[in-house]
């Protein structure tokens, strides 16, 4: 076999070791470890992908391909791995190309019915349509690195490489996201998300985090109306708030009863009030989003009601179809063997030597309900 051969040429290699010093290079503990792996075939791998890699990682200090294999499973792993929060409260879809995409609304034909008197003729509903317009952009970054620096990276240390490529695209889409909710204010209008001022329309105050106060903003967000004044099913279901009002949410949302403290004049009597806490039982699930002080900083006690996207949704992200995962690749090498053949991607440019590396996240994100969300601004 391959492998016997091979190991009974490393043996005899063996007679006059070197120690690693003495060659001018040490290796790590991890890539003795990923040496043993291979040799051991830890993962398994079928009979003929073993002795390429074996035959590959031993004419290839730096294991090219098997570096290259190991980005494209690391970025999808390490993506899937951390959840965004603004996924819970916001609609998931995809679109089809870089133009301009339309979401629509038709209102009109669902209110109640007319009473219709004997031979009395039917009356005619109207309908009216709006639309939301938006666009996936792409987003992306490209670096490079010297041939030379593959080739003295024995510590790993671009093997972290995939999990950066990762953190970036999860951080842009997040930052993306919260960008468009986050203190969005001004009228619907104009297409902002929350309106003080407009009547019947207002989804916005600036009420500090308090059992009461969350009371009073459930159910106004429950008594929006749809455009013909029929009331609709607008029940929040997540309450959004920043690392500053996390553990008071935690408590609001957790404790079975409240606290009612005296008059503070010290005569009137307290009155008689209720002491169990309702807003436990009304099923508000808690999301923390780390980006409400960093993108309002002097409000960064905000918090925000989201109904069910499945219900109701407020927002909506839109990966471009067939790229719901940020994309890595690699330039090819422009340089050819004297022979023709075609060299590794690994050995760099022809002018520079250098390696290339690009990712790619393409996206779009459109607002769409206003009254699926609601804003209280509180420092």
């Amino acid at each position: 076999m391959p492998e016997v051969k091979l190991f009974e040429e490393t043996m005899r290699e063996a007679e006059n070791f070197l120690s690693n010093r003495e060659r001018g290079k040490q290796f790590t503990d991890s890539q003795i470890k990923e040496c043993v792996d291979l040799l051991t075939n830890a993962k398994r791998m079928a009979p003929h992908t073993r002795e390429y890699l074996i035959r590959e990682a031993l004419t290839t200090s730096d294991f090219p391909y098997l570096f290259g294999d190991v980005l494209d499973r690391q970025v999808l792993a390490a993506y899937k791995a951390t959840e965004p929060v603004w996924k819970k409260f916001t609609r998931m879809s995809t679109v089809r190309d870089f133009r301009t995409a339309y979401r629509f609304t038709i209102t009109g034909g669902d209110q109640t019915l007319d009473e219709v008197p004997e031979k009395g003729e039917y009356q005619a509903s109207d309908r009216n349509e709006a639309k939301k317009e938006f666009k996936a952009k792409k987003y992306g970054r490209q670096f490079d690195i010297s041939w030379e620096s593959i080739i003295n990276d024995d510590l790993g240390a671009l093997k972290d490489t995939p999990e950066r490529f990762a953190r970036a695209a999860v951080r842009t889409e997040h930052r993306q996201l919260s960008t468009t909710y986050i203190n969005d204010l001004g009228t619907h209008a104009a297409n902002n998300l929350y309106d003080a001022t407009t009547a019947g329309e207002i989804n916005s105050a600036a009420l500090p985090l308090s059992i009461g106060n969350l009371e009073n903003t459930v159910e106004a967000m429950q008594s929006f109306l749809d455009a013909a004044g029929e009331p609709i099913w607008n029940k929040p279901k997540y309450l959004v708030v920043g690392p500053a009002l996390e553990f008071t949410a935690r408590q609001i949302l957790t404790s079975t009863t409240k606290m009612w403290l005296a008059d503070s004049d010290d005569v009137t009597p307290p009155a008689a009030y209720p002491m169990t806490n309702v807003i436990s039982q009304y099923g508000l699930e808690l999301v923390v989003d780390p980006y409400i002080p960093i993108l309002d900083a002097s409000y960064p006690g905000s918090w925000y009601l989201f109904a069910d996207p499945r219900d109701i949704a407020a927002l909506e992200f839109a990966y471009l179809a067939g790229h719901e995962r940020p994309e890595i690749c690699m330039k090819d090498s422009d340089k050819v063997a004297i022979g023709g053949g075609a060299i590794s991607a690994m050995s760099g440019d022809f002018a520079t030597d250098n390696i290339f590396y690009r990712v790619r996240d393409v996206f779009g994100i459109c607002k769409l309900d206003w009254r699926a969300t609601y804003m209280q601004r509180s420092a």
